[in-house]
């Protein structure tokens, strides 16, 4: 799309250590802290993206979005928010998974982006829905909205207690799922795209990709101490 940039990072490239090889983007994980920024300034850097010019979130699988025109204050604490939204173009959003759904949305007319967390707990609290509002309080308009999802555990793996699948079927039932041994689970990356099209978005892309079967990316529910990957939106 036009005006419109979405990328998605791998493991590959950085400077990490063990657990945490190469391309961690992951603040809070355990992972040093100057690794952690030369990574950050490495995928920026590598995507034509000002590093100064990217925000981050403090991630805590809720609804909250914040609507943003610049990188958070130094000094400043992130404030807990699973999305971010702007107007500004050329400032970059950036959302960090490792198994979790990572939605990028823009509409380039408006010039209005987001980006979202998505995991099970944030998919069922409508955190998608919350941001997609957000954009269209700001100009967007649902039938011009680029969605985007990023690589994330499958529902062929993302295994859950019948419960527990029965609590998201009951707020998404496109989220059921069965894994490919035959018991429950819970597909998050079709709960967002079902979300994203009752809402009106028509154009929407999902990665092929499953965290979990990938080696080439993280994932928490296969090594529990590992990196994070990144989602990153901005617009011209």
């Amino acid at each position: 799309m036009s005006g419109a940039h979405f990328a998605f990072t791998d493991r590959w490239g950085g400077v990490s250590a063990v657990p945490y090889e190469e391309l961690n983007l992951g603040g809070a994980v355990g992972d040093d802290p100057d690794a952690v920024r030369r990574n950050r300034d490495l995928a920026a850097t590598a995507l034509g993206v000002d590093p100064a010019r990217v925000v981050w979130m403090n991630q805590v699988h809720g609804r909250d979005v914040a609507v943003v025109d610049g990188p958070w204050p130094e000094g400043r604490e992130v404030p807990a928010v699973d999305a971010v939204v702007t107007a500004e173009r050329g400032l970059a959003l950036a959302v960090l998974t490792a198994d979790c759904t990572p939605v990028l949305l823009a509409d380039p007319v408006a010039g209005v982006a987001a980006a979202a967390h998505a995991g099970r707990p944030g998919m069922v609290a409508g955190v998608v829905p919350a941001a997609v509002e957000a954009m269209v309080g700001l100009g967007a308009r649902p039938e011009r909205i680029v969605a985007r999802t990023g690589p994330a555990v499958c529902g062929r793996c993302y295994e859950v207690p019948a419960d527990m699948r029965a609590d998201v079927v009951a707020v998404e039932p496109a989220a059921g799922a069965e894994t490919s041994w035959g018991t429950p689970a819970v597909d998050v990356t079709a709960g967002v795209h079902a979300q994203l099209e009752r809402l009106g978005v028509r154009d929407r892309e999902q990665s092929p990709v499953c965290t979990l079967e990938s080696g080439d990316h993280f994932s928490y529910r296969r090594d529990r101490v590992t990196g994070r990957l990144a989602g990153y939106v901005w617009l011209d």
